[in-house]
């Protein structure tokens, strides 16, 4: 089966035909190239998905990956980045064995059919050339032919014509034997042509036709296995990746068989546990006497007045109010004046008026009725992280709860020691180079490090203090976890002093065991609130942070529940602003806050809390 043979004269189509596969080939080059923008593209989307939901460093997030679950889906995603990868090997790969060879490939063989075309145009020109030199040969011995045969009819009749002379007759004969001997040369010549072309056809059709459709054909065959072996690399090329993708995928199922339930809520415990013990039983107070809630209710009323009543601690834990309220929130129902604060004086002294400006009288109201206000009120603090926007605690973090406290003392004393590894190394560099440079004092001045080893033992001397600053303090928590009683276990060191008048002037609102709420008030001598009320809840809480700092205008006289005392030219703390009803919460320091009338205080917000 062969071209030459089978299709000696179907050159046209046969050129059309190979320059329809070389069409077919770079359309399968421009698919495999677009191919391998989309694998590109592929990874491109992955590798921006994953580094997407990768943690952000020294942030929140980075903390939670401490979870088997936050773990596994962070192997996830860099298993998602080494798949990408191998898509963008996948991309490589078609580009070079592929795209690229077929491109080459392409430019070869149209200059190869290009001169197949070319030789074959030849072919048939010569042909052609042959043709017409045997067509002219043949019209030339036909006209020879024709011309001898009048000559020799013009001798005939002039030898037959008695008036001719014999000159006429003799010239009439020498031009037919011209003629005759014209045409028989021509009969020749054409002879010779004919044979020649006879030859220069058979090979024009059976040699050199043949070599040159044979050479096309070898050509095509070339082109369509090319193109099937183009379509195994493409093939291959993916399976080639196939193992490293099942790795990935092995991976991703790795990091979740990781997952270990219990082991998380392990971690639960460790970042949110107290070391606070749960509270005891609570006793029963007893409302049946009115001559007792009469003298309980006189005590009360007068207790913030003369400053002298203090609170009386059973030897069991009084109960918590109501859980899961916050207790800042709460303090804040319970405490905070209800009514207009007083405008400010008149004077511009404020001793012109007999004990200062009279603080707001409270109008009894039940406990419920603030109940329901919390309740259907907005919160003002969503979670206790939030207590954190003015900036950080106490350095010993006596704010926290013991077990909390201790986990972050030993976070600090390992940071600490960091630090002076740090320092040590760099100490012994330096005292290395400063070796080298003693003994080679061209390299450098001995003495020019002296300077910077003298800061980093001041550095040590100090980071060395602060450790031991910071393992006095955690030793102190670990000496005290265990000896702790009943009572300061649920008690935290923060609001011991701050909630215990509060909690005390709020006790008699109690919620009674069917649900309603009562306005009497128990005898203040047989009141048992410990300071730890609110705490058994609230373990975790911090104070409120300080938003800012404001000046006394006047002197207040805060002689109403859940104000406080200021004098003129104070500077205080401000923990809460204004809300509208005129009263600004203060500070004083940790144990004494309240609220002053807006007005007799000069408010200057920190703008970095403001703007938090």
């Amino acid at each position: 089966m062969s071209w030459g043979t089978e299709l000696w004269d179907q050159f046209d189509n046969l050129e059309k035909h190979t320059q329809w596969g070389i069409d077919v080939l770079e359309k399968y080059i421009k698919f495999v190239k677009e191919r391998t923008e989309i694998e590109i593209s592929y990874a491109k989307q992955l590798r921006n998905l994953s580094k997407k939901y990768q943690p952000k460093k020294n942030s929140k997030e980075e903390e939670e990956y401490k979870y088997t679950s936050c773990k596994a889906f962070l192997a996830t995603l860099n298993e998602m980045n080494d798949y990408a990868g191998q898509h963008e090997v996948i991309s490589e790969n078609m580009t070079c064995q592929i795209t690229a060879e077929l491109a080459r490939y392409v430019q070869e063989l149209k200059q190869e059919r290009k001169s197949h075309f070319h030789e074959g145009r030849k072919a048939q020109q010569h042909i052609e050339t042959c043709w017409k030199q045997l067509e002219a040969s043949k019209r030339r011995f036909e006209r020879d032919c024709k011309e001898a045969d009048r000559a020799q009819q013009y001798f005939e009749k002039m030898d037959a014509d008695i008036n001719v002379t014999k000159a006429d007759v003799e010239k009439a004969r020498s031009q037919a034997q011209l003629r005759h001997q014209m045409a028989e040369e021509s009969k020749g010549e054409y002879s010779s042509i004919l044979q020649k072309f006879n030859h220069e056809q058979h090979e024009h059709y059976y040699t050199h036709i043949p070599n040159i459709f044979q050479k096309i054909q070898d050509m095509e065959e070339r082109r369509i296995v090319r193109i099937g072996e183009s379509m195994k690399t493409f093939a291959e090329v993916d399976r080639q990746v196939i193992p490293i993708i099942g790795k990935c995928l092995d991976g991703i199922t790795k990091a979740a068989e990781s997952i270990d339930q219990q082991n998380d809520s392990q971690l639960v415990i460790e970042a949110f546990k107290s070391g606070f013990e749960p509270p005891g039983d609570i006793d029963f107070e007893d409302f049946t006497q009115p001559m007792k809630r009469t003298v309980s209710e006189s005590s009360l009323s007068n207790s913030r007045g003369d400053g002298k009543s203090e609170p009386k601690f059973g030897g069991k834990s009084k109960g918590k109010l109501w859980p899961f309220i916050k207790k800042n929130k709460l303090m804040s129902l319970l405490t905070s004046p209800h009514q207009p604060p007083p405008p400010p004086p008149a004077s511009a002294s404020p001793s012109a008026v007999p004990n200062g400006p009279q603080s707001p009288k409270q109008q009894k109201e039940p406990l419920s009725h603030r109940f329901n206000e919390f309740m259907t009120s907005k919160p003002k603090i969503h979670c206790f992280r939030s207590l954190k926007r003015g900036g950080g605690g106490p350095e010993d973090f006596s704010n926290l709860p013991p077990e909390q406290r201790r986990k972050k003392l030993q976070q600090k004393v390992d940071e600490l020691n960091r630090d002076i590894q740090k320092e040590m190394d760099q100490r012994d560099a330096l005292t290395k180079m400063k070796d080298v440079y003693i003994k080679n004092p061209q390299m450098g001045d001995p003495a020019s490090v002296d300077h910077r080893l003298a800061e980093l033992g001041q550095n040590m001397e100090k980071l060395r203090l602060e450790v031991q600053k910071f393992e006095g303090w955690l030793a102190e928590v670990e000496g005290r976890l265990p000896m702790r009683t009943e009572q300061t276990r649920r008690q935290s060191g923060l609001y011991e002093t701050q909630n215990t008048s509060a909690v005390n002037n709020c006790a008699q609102d109690r919620e009674s065991p069917d649900g309603s709420y009562t306005e009497e008030q128990s005898q203040e001598s047989e009141m048992k609130v410990p300071a730890t009320d609110f705490d058994d809840e609230f373990d975790d809480e911090e104070p409120l942070p300080t938003i800012g700092t404001c000046k006394a205008l006047y002197t207040f006289e805060g002689q109403n529940e859940g104000t406080i005392s200021v004098a003129e030219g104070e500077m205080l703390y401000v923990i809460e602003e204004d809300k509208g009803d005129g009263w600004t919460r203060i500070r004083r320091n940790e144990d004494e806050e309240g609220y002053v009338p807006t007005s007799y205080v000069e408010v200057y917000l920190d703008k970095n809390a403001k703007d938090s």
